[in-house]
């Protein structure tokens, strides 16, 4: 048995060893526990192991399962972009990758002045979503306490 590592270093991000590596993989931005479940049952690693007690060779199999899912029949349900804007494939972003195009998403939205790209701009909710008692934060301050100026000739 390899020794044990208190940091494991899977997808760009620093994971726990002392955890369930099943859970400890919930660190990673785009990964939640069916996702891991998934890349852990393709890599035939025992999701009740400890982090840390996993081998080199685990963890890379680990990641290139994360990083290409759809080589390895993860199904397109279980993937965070399907039928991407621009290539209509079906990928799984991780970490900066997943911001990056979300950043350029809603920016998409707000250049073609699409319903959704609007209430972005207005920093109201997007998804339908009932303002008139909830979301008061969002909406901005009044111009209270904001006295006219008057000029006089």
């Amino acid at each position: 048995m390899a020794e044990f590592r208190h940091i494991i270093r899977l997808a760009n991000t620093d994971l726990d060893g002392n955890k369930q590596i099943l859970f400890a993989m919930k660190k990673i931005k785009g990964v939640d526990v069916m996702v891991a479940n998934a890349a852990l049952g393709i890599a035939g690693v025992d999701k009740t192991r400890k982090a840390g007690e996993l081998d080199v060779e685990e963890v890379k199999r680990i990641d290139e399962i994360l990083r290409n899912p759809g080589k390895y029949n993860v199904p397109a349900w279980m993937l965070n972009r399907r039928k991407d804007y621009e290539t209509g494939e079906d990928t799984h972003l991780l970490g900066a990758d997943l911001d990056f195009t979300k950043e350029n998403d809603i920016k998409r939205m707000k250049k073609t002045k699409s319903y959704k790209g609007l209430r972005h701009q207005w920093g109201l909710t997007v998804r339908g979503q009932r303002t008139k008692a909830n979301f008061r934060k969002n909406k901005g301050k009044g111009l209270v306490g904001k006295k006219k100026t008057v000029i006089r000739k």
